[in-house]
């Protein structure tokens, strides 16, 4: 061979680097191919979680945008504005106090369940896409997000099978009451950070038990001591998970939060020697937890109290949002077996929380006596009871009728924070204790060999079955007006201003919030769908007061009367314009009583000017 012959660096520089790259590419190809048959159980279950959660929600997804949760469509036309508000962030427009609402007083967002970090979360779908595009994507995901996240709190802290878990997860993500708070409470569904709270308390209370005492090699007994690593770590993820829910859903951390105290206190009752050891190191962590999470959220929260258009109280009255006892043992008209004439046991269809069915209940109770791991079920049951009984509210409903009873809620209602969460909702944690319950039983009987094996499972299953949920109902809606989808507003208002849309929207038809919602809140609106201090002292209340003209205007829409307009009226009209700072007053084809509402419009405000599908009026 001749000295002169290249060698193969010097011959294909190029092919020895698509060797190097190769190689450099199999063991992370092999990594990620490994990891995914480690994991593939539980991507399975997130698979069917996620597919269960569309098929429950797929009356939104033909065209989210022309759909609506048939039972809850105010409610969705507030979340819709919520979204589209929070998704300004991304545009370097948020602050919380809002002042796309209510003009010219704002929305304090802190004040109202706007659930501010899935909006910013997802404000690049809600800007490329739309509000109800994330609506429907967050509907589902919580749903379905809930139900993996209990499923990987079961198989992985509780160390128990599988099957096991998965049965618990389901029941905790798609119950009675997670379905029902579906249509339209993004607030209420979006749980799956409760798991990861309960596993960080899990976590940090492990760190902080030193263990038993244990002799060294002079026959001395001593404690090891807390794993202060752990214990830091814990509370500090504990700090952020927190953080993150109370700008996602400040009741259902109010909830959580009173469900781990009871099972703290009862599980301290039935293991005292564990209690005197951790107590100290855990409330240490807590301390440090709370501590941290006060730097974030001190601010924000005071904000929400104290701000301005803050609340100190809640606006629901209890009495009404009572559960009533016989609903416990009732169906969901959501599941399958339930009908609908037990939804004359609670408010609304938003509000199913305790309708668990006597089959469920049952065999929750036989369950939590065969189980085991006795003091993690008496911390189970004892906490089911108190805010099972706590749901009751301040006096026991039963069929409808007021028993004059007084319930468990009337020893801390009026208390601060407590009035806030609504009586009935108590009733949410009961899913995730009476998962816990089925979830030990069932991995119970599936480590044995016995005829448990196959009836604790089968048992399980045929009390699941009657609550299985069913597509919730959804409807078609109008179409918002091309004067706002072709950004023909921009030609009256300018971004930032006000518009005056006829008729304003209020709570109970807050329909013309879409507008805004469909031009990404560029322009802000007068009176609205939200909570503010405008009750009786300052109190919370559900929207604000209406203006002469804006009254005028709703009484025009609703009877279809046209009014007699005299010099008062066009000069309190021009006052009421100029108290909401406005730029231009819109009526579309689309309004009710578009005619008279036209006539009364220009009686006020003088000749209109046709813009695409609206006649507007600058003032």
């Amino acid at each position: 061979m001749s000295s002169a012959a290249p060698t193969a660096p010097d011959a294909a520089p190029e092919q020895a680097f698509r060797l190097a790259d190769q190689v450099n590419r199999r063991p992370r190809a092999t990594r990620l191919l490994a990891a995914v048959r480690r994991h593939r159980a539980d991507l399975l279950a997130a698979l069917i979680f996620a597919v269960l959660a569309g098929w429950l929600t797929h009356g939104l997804w033909p065209d989210p945008g022309a759909r609506i949760l048939a039972l809850n469509p105010e409610d969705q036309t507030l979340y819709e504005w919520f979204l589209a508000v929070d998704a300004r962030a991304l545009l370097g427009d948020f602050d919380l106090l809002t002042d796309r609402l209510n003009a010219p007083d704002g929305v304090n967002l802190m004040a109202n369940t706007t659930v501010i970090a899935l909006g910013v979360l997802f404000a690049p779908v809600t800007l490329l896409l739309g509000a109800p595009v994330t609506f429907a994507l967050l509907a589902a995901g919580n749903l379905a997000g809930t139900a993996l996240a209990w499923y990987l709190l079961f198989h992985r802290t509780l160390r128990v099978r599988r099957m096991a878990a998965a049965l618990g997860g389901g029941l905790c993500g798609f119950g009675p009451g997670m379905m029902s708070q579906t249509n339209s409470h993004l607030h209420m569904t979006a749980q799956w950070l409760v798991p990861v709270i309960v596993w960080l308390v899990v976590r940090l209370l492990r760190a902080a038990d030193p263990g038993p005492d244990t002799p060294d090699q002079a026959g001395n007994t001593r404690a090891t001591g807390p794993d202060r690593r752990r214990l830091f770590t814990s509370a500090a993820g504990l700090a952020g998970a927190i953080s993150a829910q109370v700008f996602i859903g400040e009741e259902v951390l109010f909830l959580a939060a009173i469900t781990l105290l009871v099972m703290a206190i009862s599980y301290a009752v039935a293991d005292r020697d564990l209690a005197r050891r951790a107590l100290p190191g855990f409330a240490g962590g807590l301390a440090i937890a709370a501590a941290l999470a006060l730097l974030v959220l001190g601010y924000p929260l005071w904000f929400q109290f104290a701000g301005p258009q803050g609340v100190a109280d809640g606006m629901f009255t209890p009495a009404y949002f009572s559960a009533d006892l016989s609903s416990w043992w009732t169906l969901s008209p959501l599941s399958v077996a339930g009908s609908d004439e037990s939804a004359r046991l609670t408010t609304g269809p938003a509000e199913y929380n305790t309708f668990l069915g006597w089959p469920l209940l049952l065999v929750a109770g036989v369950c939590a006596i065969w189980a085991g791991r006795r003091r993690l079920v008496f911390a189970c049951v004892a906490a089911g009871l108190v805010m099972g009984a706590l749901s009751l509210g301040p006096e026991v409903v039963l069929g409808g009728t007021r028993t004059a009873i007084p319930g468990p809620y009337a020893l801390i209602g009026g208390l601060p924070v407590v009035d806030g969460a609504l009586p009935m909702r108590f009733a949410l944690a009961l899913l995730p204790i009476v998962a816990t319950l089925l979830v030990l039983a069932v991995d119970r009987a599936l480590r044995s060999s016995g005829p448990a094996r196959r009836l604790v499972p089968l048992a399980v299953g045929v009390a699941l079955l009657p609550i299985f949920p069913t597509p919730l109902p959804t409807a078609g809606r109008p179409a918002v007006p091309e004067f706002i989808t072709g950004g023909h507003w921009r030609q009256c208002v300018p971004p930032g201003g006000v518009l005056v849309p006829v008729p304003l929207p209020t709570p109970k038809e807050p329909w013309p919030m879409r507008w805004a919602t469909a031009a990404d809140a560029g322009f802000g609106l007068p009176e609205g769908f939200f909570i503010g201090p405008y009750g009786r002292g300052g109190t919370a209340a559900m929207g604000t007061f209406k203006q002469p003209t804006s009254a005028l205007l709703a009484d025009v829409a609703r009877r279809g009367d046209q009014p007699a307009i005299g010099d008062e009226q066009r000069r309190q009209a021009v006052r009421d314009a100029d108290f909401w700072g406005a730029s231009c007053v819109a009526l579309t084809d689309d309004a009710p009583h578009a005619q008279a509402l036209r006539a009364t419009l220009e009686q006020l405000y003088g000749p209109p000017t046709r813009i695409a599908d609206a006649w507007t009026w600058r003032v």
